[in-house]
């Protein structure tokens, strides 16, 4: 399975042994620090802060990573090489008005150490929360090559063990009260599987049950289950989550049905909070991730704008948030093109969604008063 490059410059050194740190040269030497951060982030104009502001508050908006170039000018002063923005670019993300979370999609190709995920947590405000998916190890059924194609079953497919000490365990200890939503992405599965979804639900039902409560560590925590197969879209998968603890994963990306078909899934849930993932426009098809990329980069415009899915989308903010449910949105560049427009578009379909409500209220009666 081929990795994405978003992070991957984040932890170069990860299985490098540490060579010997060279001794400080004096202090005369040692050149004047500038106390300026490497990364610097764009002031936001007003139409971004004007929708930040109009926001609920319960909702956290964010990319799906953070290391884009062709943000210039939206979310950094300036053009910084990819490496540069990896590395240090996440302290000014955090500070972009619409961007209160970002989903850590690096930690699905390979399990990060709580040191990994203290070194993130510091690097944004007290009120930020991260998406951080759970490795493949325990979410793909099938063990596969370097290209993605599958080599022999999974023995460790959703294993509670693995899924608490290699996942669950880590980000709580190293990410403390910053800890959003935690997603357990299923990758498609094989027929062998899907012909048997009674047996995926008791494994995961035991993986859900298996897992720490998180409040006490992470009020804001929440557990979320995202799937690739549309055959889990079934009343009895929404009990399982319901009874599990967790959360359905909207998740908006060609391998799934349009939005507007996940809504019973979310009806089933409900009350509850929202977690979505709008990952990739259905025009590039279930296959056109790599396509998507290609077309859309520099990620710098809006090149396949998708109103219907932001209508939508925005309208279960609305009554998520309303209701008093978190809201946990994360945005993909290959879902329009540019996840910070994206963001701010959808920003504005929410506020609309929030005064339209708010204009159709009915007014308090005088015996009311």
């Amino acid at each position: 399975m081929r990795e994405p490059p978003m992070q991957d410059p984040l932890f170069p050194d990860d299985d490098a042994p540490s060579a010997p740190a060279a001794a400080p040269p004096p202090a005369a030497a040692r050149p004047a620090r500038q106390g300026v951060a490497k990364v610097q982030p764009h002031p936001p104009d007003e139409a971004t802060r004007s929708a930040a502001q109009a926001l609920p508050p319960g909702l956290r908006l964010g990319g799906s990573s953070w290391s884009y170039p062709g943000w210039a000018g939206k979310v950094w002063d300036r053009e910084y090489d990819e490496s540069r923005l990896a590395r240090h670019g996440l302290a000014a993300y955090a500070q972009h008005p619409l961007f209160r979370t970002v989903c850590l999609d690096r930690a699905f190709y390979r399990a990060l150490s709580a040191t990994q995920y203290a070194l993130l947590a510091a690097q944004v405000p007290d009120d930020f929360r991260f998406v951080v998916k759970a490795p493949l190890a325990v979410t793909d059924a099938t063990v596969r090559a370097e290209n993605g194609r599958a080599v022999q079953p999974n023995p460790l497919f959703l294993d509670p063990g693995m899924a608490v000490s290699e996942f669950v365990e880590p980000a709580l200890e190293g990410l403390g009260h910053k800890v959003g939503a935690l997603v357990f992405q299923l990758s498609p599965l094989p027929l062998s599987w899907l012909s048997d979804l009674p047996g995926v639900y008791a494994r995961l039902d035991r993986l859900l049950r298996a897992l720490p409560p998180l409040a006490a560590r992470a009020p804001d925590g929440l557990v979320a289950v995202e799937v690739r197969d549309p055959e889990f879209l079934r009343p009895d998968f929404a009990r399982l989550l319901r009874e599990g603890g967790a959360a359905y994963c909207l998740g908006l990306q060609a391998k799934m049905p349009p939005i507007r078909q996940q809504l019973p899934m979310l009806r089933a849930m409900w009350p509850g909070p929202l977690v979505c993932r709008w990952n990739l426009n259905p025009v590039n098809g279930a296959y056109g991730y790599d396509a998507a990329e290609k077309r859309y980069a520099p990620f710098d415009r809006l090149v396949d704008p998708d109103p219907d899915t932001r209508d939508a989308l925005a309208q279960v903010i609305a009554g998520t948030t309303a209701a008093g449910h978190p809201a946990y949105v994360t945005i993909s560049n290959q879902a329009e093109g540019c996840a910070p427009l994206s963001a701010l578009a959808l920003a504005l379909a929410v506020r609309d969604r929030m005064d339209a409500a708010t204009r159709h209220r009915p007014a308090p009666s005088d015996d009311a008063a």
